[in-house]
C-alpha cells in the first residue's frame, strides 16, 4: 500500500477510536487495550477489513461491532451500513483482497462541526424507571416540540447515569422527525477549545453566527464552562440569541445550575429559568432491565444467563450505568475465555469475573449501595442528593451517616469509600466518620436514628 493509503486507515482509525471514546459506551481500558492494535487493512463503500492483534481482541471487538459500524458511518457520513469484518493476520490469506482503494471523504474536524452524535441512542432503547422516569419525560416532551415547552431543558445527575443518551435521543428524534431542522451537540470543553480558534482565526463572529443558526443545540458537561470568562459571553451571546428565537437548546451537567461554582449568576439564572431534571442511580429492577436489554443487543452466541448471577450484577453495579454495562462486559468476556459451555452464563461464572470489582460483603451480600438506599429511604431522599455535591445540613448529616456505615459494616478502604461517594478523597470520608462518631456519644436522637438505619439495613 502506497503510503498515502496507509496514513489515510491511520488517521481514520485515530478517529473511529476517538468516537467510540466520546461514545462512553465503551470503557476507555477496552479500547485502550483490545482496540488501539488493530488497523484498517481495506475500505470501501460497502465493507471494511479490520486486522486485528490476537484472538481476544478479535472477540472483543466482534462483540461491539455496531458501536464500530456507527463510528464509520458517523465519520464518513454514510447513508447505509458498513459490513465490518473483523480478522486475523493468520485469515488474510483467505479474504479476497479484491476492494479497491478509493477514500471516502472524511469531514474536517473544522471549527463549525458539531461533535457526533451516536445514532444507537434512542428513546427506544433508554431504559426508563423510577430514577429517570422524570427527566425521560421531559426530554421527549422536548423531542416532540423543540422550543415550545421547556426552554432550556437543564439534566443533571452524576456520571453515568444516561445524560448524554438522553441528550442524544432528542437529538436522533429531532433529525429523524424534523429533518430541514439544524442540530447541534457539544462538550463544553470542546466549546472552549472553539472559541479560542475562532479568536485566533479571526473568525469569533463567523462562530457566532453559526451557533446562532441552529434549530437545536445541545451542550453536555456545562459544568467545565465554569471560569472561562469570555467563553461564557460567547455563550451567553449564542444562548439569548437561540432562546429569543424559540430555539430548543438542552443542557446537561453533573450537579443544579445553582451547584456550579464559577459559572457566571447571569448564566446560572437563565438555566435555573428553563426546566430543571434530575436523573438518580438506577434501582435494582431498572438495572435489571437494562442488563437484559444489554443481552439482548449482545449478538452472541450466549443464550441466557443464570437469574441468580443477573441479579448478584444488578444489585452490587447499580451506582451508575457505566458501571452496570463495564461488570456485564467483564462478565460477557470471562464468560467467552473461560467457560467451556457458552450457551447458559452460570452463576460461579458471573461471581468469578467480578469477585475483584464487586464491593460486597461475602458474609450477607451487604454492599454501599444498599447502605446508601437504606439511609436515603429513612431520610426521605434520593441516592443522588447523598451522593451528590449538595451540603444542606439535612442532607450533609445523611451522607456522613452513610459513610460512617460504609466505614463501619463493610470497613472498606477511605480511599474506597470515597469512589462510592462521588470521587471524594480520603480526608472528607475520615472527616465525616469522625463527626458521626462525636455526635453518637453526645446526641442521643441522632444515635436512635443511626441505630434504626443499622436494623434497616439488617432487615
Amino acid at each position: 500500500m502506497s503510503h498515502t493509503r496507509d496514513q489515510y486507515y491511520i488517521d481514520l482509525w485515530n478517529r473511529v477510536l476517538e468516537y467510540l471514546l466520546s461514545s462512553r459506551n465503551i470503557e476507555p481500558e477496552i479500547v485502550e487495550t483490545f482496540f488501539k492494535e488493530t488497523y484498517i487493512y481495506e475500505l470501501n463503500e460497502e465493507k471494511v477489513i479490520l486486522v486485528s492483534p490476537n484472538i481476544i481482541s478479535k472477540q472483543i471487538m466482534i462483540q461491539q461491532e455496531d458501536l464500530i459500524s456507527a463510528a464509520f458511518i458517523s465519520i464518513l457520513d454514510l447513508t447505509h451500513p458498513l459490513i465490518i469484518d473483523i480478522c486475523l493476520e493468520s485469515e488474510l490469506s483467505s479474504k479476497k483482497q479484491t476492494l479497491s482503494f478509493d477514500p471516502i471523504e472524511v469531514a474536517e474536524d473544522d471549527l463549525f462541526q458539531s461533535m457526533p452524535i451516536q445514532k444507537e441512542r434512542t428513546f427506544d432503547n433508554f431504559v426508563v424507571g423510577d430514577c429517570n422516569r422524570e427527566s425521560q419525560a421531559a426530554a421527549l416532551a422536548c423531542a416532540l416540540n423543540p422550543g415550545k415547552y421547556f426552554n432550556p431543558l437543564f439534566i443533571y445527575g452524576n456520571s453515568g447515569l444516561g445524560k448524554t443518551h438522553l441528550l442524544m435521543a432528542i437529538a436522533n428524534y429531532v433529525q429523524k422527525s424534523f429533518p430541514d431542522r439544524k442540530v447541534y451537540y457539544i462538550e463544553s470543553l470542546k466549546f472552549v477549545d472553539k472559541v479560542v480558534k475562532a479568536i485566533q482565526s479571526n473568525k469569533i463572529d463567523e462562530f457566532k453566527q453559526y451557533m446562532c443558526s441552529m434549530d437545536l443545540l445541545l451542550v453536555d458537561d456545562i459544568q467545565f464552562l465554569a471560569g472561562k470568562e469570555k467563553s461564557h459571553e460567547i455563550f451567553f451571546s449564542i444562548y439569548n440569541e437561540l432562546v429569543n428565537n424559540r430555539k430548543q437548546i438542552c443542557i446537561a451537567s453533573d450537579r443544579q445550575p445553582k451547584e456550579i461554582k464559577g459559572l457566571e449568576d447571569r448564566l446560572i439564572s437563565r438555566f435555573s429559568s428553563g426546566l430543571s431534571v434530575g436523573i438518580d442511580s438506577p434501582e435494582f429492577e431498572t438495572s435489571l432491565a437494562i442488563l437484559r436489554m444489554k443481552i439482548n443487543n449482545s449478538g452472541n452466541e450466549i443464550e441466557e444467563v443464570d437469574e441468580r448471577g443477573l441479579a448478584y450484577i444488578a444489585s452490587n453495579f447499580s451506582g451508575n450505568i457505566r458501571d452496570l454495562e463495564g461488570a456485564w462486559n467483564r462478565v460477557l468476556f470471562y464468560a467467552i475465555m473461560f467457560q467451556e459451555d457458552k450457551s447458559t452464563i452460570k452463576f460461579e461464572t458471573i461471581v468469578n469475573a467480578l469477585k475483584n470489582q464487586a464491593v460486597v460483603s461475602e458474609k450477607d451480600g451487604l454492599s454501599p449501595n444498599k447502605i446508601i438506599k437504606c439511609v436515603a429511604e429513612y431520610y426521605g431522599l434520593t441516592r443522588q442528593q447523598i451522593t451528590g455535591k449538595t451540603r444542606t445540613k439535612n442532607i450533609a448529616n445523611a451522607r456522613h451517616i452513610s459513610i460512617y456505615l460504609c466505614r463501619k459494616l463493610l470497613d472498606l478502604p477511605y480511599i474506597k469509600i470515597g469512589d462510592e461517594f462521588g470521587g471524594r478523597d480520603h480526608a472528607t470520608i475520615i472527616s465525616a466518620c469522625k463527626k458521626v462518631e462525636n455526635q453518637l456519644k453526645k446526641d442521643p436522637t441522632f444515635t436512635t436514628a443511626v441505630n434504626e438505619i443499622e436494623k434497616l439495613i439488617a432487615s
